[in-house]
């Protein structure tokens, strides 16, 4: 056995020392400072093994790291330090052949102190030869790295408890891109949302997740370009799921790169908002209902005011029994028509019912056919061709067959309304991969392109103001909308702009297998009005409505006349001097305000009683009405028992002898 030291055998000054440095020609003082310099080492294990593996130097740092005193250790085999799992399958000599092999190997492992405690070693063991090449034994460096291995572990540990959070979360697709925009993970998240399986998916372009529009137009490329520019890019839009329905998403895409700035992929984070989107849609909506209930209002008062009205002639004159009976059907059936709407105000929104869609396969020429056949009246009314360009073989799409026939033909009845006399409408189906889509396209009015989006907004028009010819109350789209995400779809519009024609395109999936009213009122007699006739004049753009009106006040024994514009009736009430005037407020040639201005300047007209009289019933408009300096504020069809308080205000006014009140 070899003695004992804590350096080299004085009786080998020219051994080799652990990095080769010491040799036969190196003077005796420079193999004791080096021998000194390993010696004083603690921050590494350095020493000398025997051809067969026993310990023949041992230096401070060997001392510190393995706990082992100089005369404790030396003689004994290096396999000590090794935990009983490694020596089961002969480690130690297998690092000893190895070194002999190649000179020198490297290994990092559990190793053992002398108190039995394990730490993290990196070792090092490097083949001694003589001038001959022949082997004298081995040089063993040794680190403890169990402070660094303690830290990778931690490290290790949070890593993978955030990818067991990230795969766990559900509302979030979260998931890695390459740098070509491959996908390399795939959370839970992402499962529910997109639909696709990691086998199924990872690999694959994220591009998939885009309409075919979006990548015509490179949508995916520079969204990675721009988190690529400026680290992070986010947007909202549609996506495509496995199964080809579309949902709202919000995408957060972030440019991933490592210590030395080069480019390793993209953190991609998806929500799905769809149902966000529904509500902020049913918000914007909301901020149109006083506008819709409003034209609404005047829209079903405007005819009925003139039956209102018809209905009080009648009943002021005697007519045979079924002449009567037909009077009062009318009278209370216009009555149920006034409370309809009275209704509909009092509730003050609109809620929006839940439709529920019974779906099977459908042959999408069905649904062309019975829509074209609906709208065809209209069309030939306006000698307008309905082109239709199917593919030959079937196309299956599941869904509520009537509900879809009622997209299309909202669809068509708009093309038609919007487009000019002798003009085409052309409907095309074609078929995707995944995807049916159903374009109308036609060469009328178009669309401005700030209001593509806007089209869809519940009663909004885009042209409400500037054009009433074909405006109705602002729903179809909505509805239209509306039906088709229900059938996991998405409808959009396109224009070159005003003038330029519209195209609607509805893009639906693919699918997955083939296929009591009230009683009569008393009848009103002329005798029940009492004496004291007035002038009553009645301006209505509505003739029927300032007729009818001015007839029914003539049979209550006052003398009427009705101007059908502001301008007529401010040169009649001049002429006439009235003691009364019923104005509608909503006049094209000059409003009711108009007209109450210029009543006004007119000196002998100063002290008339005004009645603003509208479709439009809300408490904003009464007040407005008063404000502007009406005596009263009266909603179409006028109810005759505020007709009769206002002639009776009038009377009263004639009677009291009020030295203002006008005279022809």
């Amino acid at each position: 056995m070899n003695r004992p030291t804590s350096a080299a055998s004085d009786d080998a000054p020219d051994s080799p020392d652990p990095a080769g440095s010491i040799t036969p020609r190196s003077t005796d003082v420079e193999v004791s400072l080096y021998r000194t310099l390993v010696q004083e080492i603690e921050d590494c294990a350095i020493f000398l093994l025997s051809p067969e593996g026993r310990v023949r130097t041992w230096n401070a740092g060997a001392r510190r790291i393995k706990g082992y005193a100089a005369d404790e250790i030396i003689g004994e085999h290096f396999s000590r330090f090794y935990p009983q799992e490694a020596l089961a399958r002969g480690w130690p000599d297998h690092e000893l052949r190895e070194a002999l092999a190649h000179g020198r190997f490297e290994d990092e492992g559990w190793r053992v102190r002398k108190d039995g405690t394990l730490f993290w070693a990196n070792v090092v063991i490097t083949a001694l030869r003589d001038p001959s090449g022949v082997p004298i034994g081995f040089a063993k460096l040794t680190r403890d790295l169990t402070v660094r291995r303690q830290e990778e572990e931690r490290l290790r540990q949070s890593e993978e408890r955030f990818r067991l959070l990230v795969e766990s979360v559900k509302d979030y697709a979260i998931f890695m891109l390459d740098p070509d925009g491959r996908v390399a993970s795939w959370n839970t998240g992402a499962i529910e949302i997109k639909g696709y399986l990691p086998a199924e998916i990872i690999g694959q372009h994220f591009s998939v997740f885009y309409r075919p529009e979006d990548n015509a137009a490179g949508k995916p490329a520079y969204e990675l370009a721009m988190a690529q520019r400026f680290g992070r890019v986010e947007d909202e839009g549609w996506r495509v799921r496995k199964d080809g329905s579309m949902f709202w998403a919000n995408v957060v895409i972030n440019a991933v790169h490592d210590s030395t700035g080069l480019l390793r992929g993209y953190a991609k984070v998806t929500r799905d908002l769809s149902e966000r989107k529904r509500l902020e849609e049913l918000e914007r909506s909301s901020q149109h209902v006083s506008e819709f209930l409003a034209t609404l209002a005047h829209e079903l008062r405007n005819p009925l005011a003139p039956l209102r009205n018809a209905v009080g002639v009648m009943q002021l004159e005697t007519v045979s029994p079924k002449l009567a009976s037909c009077r009062d059907m009318i009278d209370r059936q216009t009555g149920q028509l006034s409370r309809l709407v009275d209704d509909l105000l009092d509730m003050g929104r609109i809620t929006t019912g839940k439709i529920e869609l019974r779906t099977a396969p459908i042959d999408m020429a069905a649904v062309v056919a019975h829509s074209v056949e609906a709208v065809r009246p209209l069309a030939d009314q306006r000698e307008q061709d309905i082109d239709i360009d199917m593919p030959e073989q079937p196309v299956i799409v599941e869904g509520d067959f009537v509900r879809l026939v009622q997209v299309l033909q909202n669809l068509l009845n708009n093309a038609s309304k919007f487009s000019p006399m002798g003009s085409r409408i052309a409907v095309r189906i074609e078929s995707e991969v995944r995807n049916v889509v159903m374009r109308v396209s036609d060469h009328g009015r178009g669309i401005s392109p700030d209001a593509l989006e806007s089209v869809f907004t519940l009663f909004a028009q885009e042209d409400r103001l500037l054009d009433s010819t074909h405006n109705g109350l602002g729903i179809g789209l909505t509805l239209c909308r509306s039906l088709v995400e229900l059938h996991g779809g998405v409808i959009t519009a396109a224009s070159e702009g005003r003038g330029k024609g519209s195209i609607f395109s509805v893009r639906l999936p693919r699918a997955r297998h083939r296929a009591g009213n009230g009683g009569p009122k008393p009848l009103r007699r002329a005798m029940d009005i009492s004496a004291g006739a007035l002038r009553i004049l009645v301006i209505d753009d509505n003739r029927d409505s300032a007729d009818s009106l001015a007839m029914l006040i003539g049979m209550m024994g006052h003398e009427a006349r009705a101007a059908h514009g502001g301008a007529q009736g401010v040169a009649i009430a001049r002429e006439f001097v009235p003691h009364l005037v019923l104005v509608d407020l909503a006049m094209p040639d000059m409003d009711g305000f108009a007209v109450l201005h210029a009543l006004r300047e007119y000196a002998p007209l100063a002290s008339t009683m005004t009645a603003a009289m509208t479709g439009f019933g809300q408490n904003q408009d009464r007040e407005r009405s008063m404000l502007a300096g009406f005596d009263a504020h009266l909603v179409k069809p006028v109810e005759m028992a505020l007709l009769d308080d206002l002639l009776a205000r009038a009377k009263r006014r004639q009677h009291a002898g009020d030295a203002s009140w006008p005279v022809a």
